[in-house]
C-alpha cells in the first residue's frame, strides 16, 4: 500500500515550560544501541463522522489542541541529550513530530487487506535517533493518515525510554478531549491556519517518504498485572519479576527464546532505568505477589475510547512494539499513587518469531 508524506511539522507546547524538566536515562548502551531504536506504535483508525471531521482538519488544528496538551505533557516534546554521566531527556519544547500523509485506499480495503500487519507500518513515521546530534531527533511521532472514503487513522511512534504505553495514551485522551472542546465551539466553524488541502492545492505533486517510514518487525507482546505488598523496584527485584514475566509470555505464547531482553522502568518521575536481562545465572529474588500474575491485553489501556469528534470512537485500534536484532523488551509501569497493595503493569515483547525457536 502507498502511503504519500504530504507534510511535516513540529507540534510544540502552546507555552515554553518554565522551568524545564529533565529525566535522567540510566542506560549503560549508548544511543546507537538496541534500546534506542525500539519503539512503541499505535494505530487508531477512525471513519469520518461529518463534513466537518476529517484527518486534514485534525492535523490542522493540531498546532492549537495538541499544543494545549502538550502543556500537561511537556516531556513528550523534549529531546534527548549528552550529560555528564550520560544522557537525560530535557522539555526544551522542540516538539512532537506530526506528519500528514494520504493514500488512494479506502478504510474497508487496508482494513480487510491479507497483508496488513505489514503495510500499517506506513502508518507510522520514525527516524532513528542521531547518534551524532541526539538533541535535533524528536522522540515522539504522530502520523495522520488521510484514506480515500474520507477516514483517517492516527499513527504513534514513541521511544519507550521517553514514556510508556499507559501514558501515551492518557496523552491522547487529553488531546481529543481538548480538540473535542474546540470543534464543539466556534473555533470548529472555520478552517485552521494549518489546513494542508488549502496551502497545497497541486496534490499530484510527489510526496517525500524517505526517511520516514518506520522499520518493518513487530515483536510478540504479552501484558500482565502483577500486585504485591512488598516489592520496591531496587536491587534485582526488577529483574525477578521480568524473569518471572519473559518465563510466562514464553509459555503463554508456546515460545523459547535466548534473546537478550532489556527492562525499562520509571524509577521516579525524574529518573528511566535500562538494565540488560539475561535469565542465566540470576537466582529469582522471592516476589510477594498477591494471586499471581493476571494476564491482560492492550485493550486494557483505553486506547479504543479515545475521539476526537463527539461519538466517534476508532474502529479498529491495532499496537505493537517492533523487533530489532532479535532484542525482547520489558516495560514495567507503577500504578499512580501510594498505596500499602503495590501493583504494576508489565508488557513483555518477544522478537518476532524468525529470530526465536518453538519448544
Amino acid at each position: 500500500m502507498a502511503v504519500l508524506i504530504e507534510s511535516v511539522q513540529s507540534v510544540p507546547a502552546a507555552r515554553a515550560t518554565d522551568p524545564r524538566l529533565t529525566c535522567r536515562v540510566s542506560a549503560a548502551d549508548g544511543v546507537g544501541s538496541g534500546i534506542f531504536r525500539l519503539r512503541f506504535h499505535l494505530v487508531l483508525y477512525y471513519k469520518k463522522a461529518s463534513d466537518e471531521d476529517s484527518g486534514w482538519l485534525l492535523a490542522g488544528w493540531a498546532k492549537e489542541s495538541m499544543g494545549r496538551a502538550l502543556q500537561d505533557f511537556p516531556i513528550l516534546a523534549g529531546r534527548l541529550r549528552r550529560s555528564d554521566d550520560g544522557h537525560e531527556i530535557v522539555s526544551n519544547d522542540s516538539g512532537v513530530r506530526l506528519v500528514e500523509a494520504r493514500t488512494s485506499k479506502t478504510m474497508v480495503e487496508f482494513l480487510d487487506f491479507p497483508g496488513r500487519e505489514e503495510a500499517e507500518v506506513e502508518l507510522v513515521a520514525w527516524k532513528d535517533i542521531d547518534e551524532q546530534n541526539p538533541d535535533f531527533s524528536p522522540l515522539l511521532y504522530i502520523q495522520v493518515t488521510n484514506f480515500e472514503c474520507g477516514g483517517y487513522s492516527i499513527g504513534v511512534s514513541c521511544s519507550p525510554v521517553l514514556v510508556d504505553p499507559l501514558t501515551i495514551i492518557c496523552f491522547l485522551r487529553k488531546w481529543a478531549e481538548i480538540h473535542g472542546e474546540m470543534m464543539s465551539g466556534t473555533e470548529g466553524a472555520k478552517l485552521p491556519v494549518f489546513y494542508l488541502p488549502k496551502l497545497k492545492p497541486n496534490r499530484s505533486s510527489p510526496a517525500n517518504t524517505v526517511g520516514l517510514n518506520a522499520a518493518k518487525g513487530r515483536g510478540k507482546s504479552v501484558i500482565f498485572t502483577a500486585q504485591g505488598r512488598r516489592l520496591n523496584l531496587g536491587d534485582d527485584t526488577a529483574k525477578s519479576l521480568s524473569l518471572l514475566c519473559v518465563a510466562e509470555a514464553e509459555s503463554k505464547l508456546g515460545l523459547k527464546t535466548d534473546s537478550k531482553f532489556y527492562v525499562i522502568v520509571k524509577a521516579t518521575s525524574r529518573e528511566v532505568k535500562v538494565e540488560s536481562l539475561s535469565g542465566e545465572g540470576l537466582m529469582q529474588k522471592p516476589l510477594d505477589i498477591v494471586g499471581g500474575l493476571n494476564p491482560g491485553n492492550w485493550d486494557d489501556l483505553g486506547a479504543g475510547e479515545v475521539g476526537f469528534v463527539r461519538g466517534n470512537k476508532p474502529v479498529g485500534v491495532s499496537y505493537w512494539i517492533n523487533s530489532v536484532s532479535g532484542e525482547g523488551l520489558v516495560i514495567l509501569i507503577p500504578s499512580p499513587g501510594e498505596s500499602s497493595v503495590w501493583e504494576m503493569k508489565v508488557v513483555v515483547t518477544i522478537p518476532e518469531e524468525s529470530e526465536i525457536s518453538r519448544n
